[in-house]
């Protein structure tokens, strides 16, 4: 049963990075391992600060060419 699990975290993460949701759990264990320190965004804030990354939004206004 452990590996349907396994295979079905995999899967949905990658379904997420394919449309450009990335995922705050992986984001989390990769804060702990490599910067111990350093603080972690909330889920909250990584998500903004994601979609500002992407979309060029600041102070809740996205950058659009039309």
């Amino acid at each position: 049963m452990r590996d349907v699990r396994d295979v079905h975290r995999m899967l949905s993460q990658m379904a997420r990075l394919m449309v450009g949701l990335p995922d705050y759990d992986l984001y989390v264990v990769h804060r702990r391992m490599h910067h111990p320190n350093e603080p972690i965004m909330t889920r909250d804030e990584f998500f903004r600060e994601r979609q500002e990354s992407r979309y060029g939004g600041r102070g809740g206004r996205i950058g659009r060419c039309c």
